[in-house]
């Protein structure tokens, strides 16, 4: 495991040539101090060959020359710098890099472990969206088995989405002050101890201890929804970052397609309590084993960071990283940022929808087809599946062509023309029919959800990734709820079409707003500098 100490993190060199630092709150102009080529370099400490020094100038404990970036002549220092204690000058004149951290921001590379980072998070990701969807994907088996409406069983489901919003703030900072790895064993832990809570309530009068379990595992999700971006900037290259996001999505979006497909499986509908506990139990068995296992996994794979940064926006943003600077002002500074809340509010709809459509699917699919529970938990199952494949393809585009405004835009078109079509078809009475138009909305609809991630880190490099992601799953948490609660009730007072109709009205709310976000492309613009 690699210190995030936040000494160790800056030890880069900030290109001052880039618009976009000089925004930066912690890079101020001094009128009195200056690199300019015609100042000549102090005798007694010097740089680059291609950056000379005034002898007044000096660097800050955060930020230590780096060997490989020139100032531009234009740009001046901040006033307040001072020596890192770290870095000394050598006899030779030359600033040697901090031995503080084995990183070397000077080298751009990659780790071969990186796929192995985001393949464990992928998988415990997996087992936690798979804990969420089981309660609502046999809603009404549970419903019989601890005698509670259908309304307590989908709290199940939006106890995720309630908890997520006050912890978002706390857990974002503990992200940034404690790094990858400690958030990754805890959300990890945190999803061991749910599943295993989970194993005490296979008794009718211990609905309340399934709650509790459930609860934990809410939790443990705070600790992973906002990690996909932060895991693909720390760790893959610049040619691998929406790909690496869209396989970190991937595994939350594969859980919830098993928690469609196995527990009407493994529990089926049967009358006699006995037999129902033990078929849970089996479920409950398998989840707890596979989410130990993982945990175990995180402790041997997880790592904080690799020795290099892999690309040249990571090195630029640990230069810029500072623990020091208020938590708030980043925050604020989100906030004053149109395209970003517009962003906010666009992935709340969609996010939203889909987590209501989630939560309710198998209500609406008995309510055309009664006695479907298999099939109604295939039809999640395919909605999922179409939508990963979709973000995959979604990833891969973006890699190739960075046209983060035109596929953003185009992906929520056609989900709002999937979600229309899929309200026109529910009720034909031909489950195949459900089973294509769900799975071309799937398609669309899940698979914007990682390209709402990467379109906020390019809107607000170089603000933390934790933030930015963690503030859409908010947006996404809240429509959540009141979409399910309110489609919910919708469908239960008026069938399932106006249900449906109700969120199509917030999709093309939310494709309308969509075209008025600008390509306000941060990080593009910081790596063209170097190219």
């Amino acid at each position: 495991m690699v210190n995030e100490d936040p000494n160790q993190q800056d030890h880069d060199g900030t290109p001052s040539q880039t618009s976009a630092l000089q925004e930066h709150p912690n890079f101020s102009v001094h009128p009195s101090v200056s690199m300019h080529p015609s100042v000549s370099a102090h005798p007694s400490v010097s740089m680059h060959p291609s950056v000379s020094a005034h002898p007044s100038v000096s660097i800050h404990p955060s930020v230590s020359a780096h060997p490989s970036v020139s100032i531009h002549p234009s740009v001046s220092v901040y006033p307040s710098i001072s020596a890192h204690p770290s870095t000394l000058a050598q006899p030779s004149g030359l600033i040697q890099p901090s031995s503080s951290g084995p990183e070397d921001l000077s080298v751009i590379k990659v780790s071969k472990r990186r796929w192995a980072v985001v393949l464990v998070f992928s998988c415990y990701s997996m087992c936690n969206a798979f804990q969420w969807i089981q309660y609502g994907s046999i809603n009404n088996i549970f419903m019989n088995f601890y005698g509670v409406s259908a309304f307590a069983i989908d709290w199940l489901s939006m106890c995720y989405m309630l908890t997520y919003i006050p912890l978002l703030l706390p857990v974002a900072w503990l992200l940034e002050k404690f790094g990858l790895r400690t958030i990754a064993l805890t959300g990890s832990a945190l999803n061991c101890l749910g599943a295993w809570v989970k194993l005490g309530s296979l008794k009718p009068h211990l609905f309340p201890v399934t709650v509790l379990g459930q609860v934990i595992c809410s939790v443990a999700q705070v600790f992973i929804l906002g990690m996909p971006s932060r895991i693909a900037s720390v760790w893959f290259g610049a040619n691998e970052v929406s790909t690496a996001c869209s396989i970190a999505v991937f595994g939350n979006q594969l859980g919830i397609a098993i928690g469609f497909l196995v527990p009407p499986v493994l529990v089926p509908n049967v009358k006699d309590q006995d037999k129902l506990a033990y078929h849970i139990s089996i479920m409950f068995y398998i989840i707890a084993g596979v989410a130990t296992l993982l945990f175990i996994l995180v402790i041997i794979v997880f790592k904080e960071k690799p020795k290099h940064p892999p690309s040249r926006a990571q090195s630029l943003s640990y230069a810029l990283a500072s623990t020091d600077a208020s938590y708030l002002s980043s925050i604020i500074r989100l906030f004053k940022n149109l395209n970003f809340v517009l962003l906010v509010i666009t992935y709340g709809l969609n996010a939203g929808a889909f987590y209501a459509l989630s939560t309710l699917l198998t209500r609406m699919v008995i309510f055309h087809y009664p006695g479907e529970e298999v099939n109604a938990g295939r039809i999640g199952l395919t909605i999922v599946l179409a939508g990963m494949l979709g973000a995959v393809i979604s990833g891969i585009w973006l890699d190739r062509t960075k046209t983060y405004k035109e596929t953003t835009l185009v992906v929520y078109i056609m989900t709002l023309v999937g979600m229309v079509v899929y309200t026109n078809t529910l009720n034909l009475g031909h489950l195949w029919v459900v089973f294509i138009t769900a799975g071309a909305m799937g398609f669309f609809m899940t698979g914007y959800l990682p390209l709402g991630f990467e379109f906020a880190v390019e809107l607000t490099y170089p603000e933390s990734e934790g933030m930015s992601s963690g503030l859409l799953n908010v947006s996404a948490q809240v429509f959540g709820i009141i979409f399910t609660i309110s489609q919910g009730q919708i469908i239960d007072n008026y069938g399932t079409m106006p249900g449906n109709i109700f969120l199509c009205v917030f999709l093309t709310l939310g494709a309308v707003l969509t075209a008025f976000i600008k390509a306000d492309l941060r990080r593009q613009r910081i790596l063209r500098m170097y190219l």
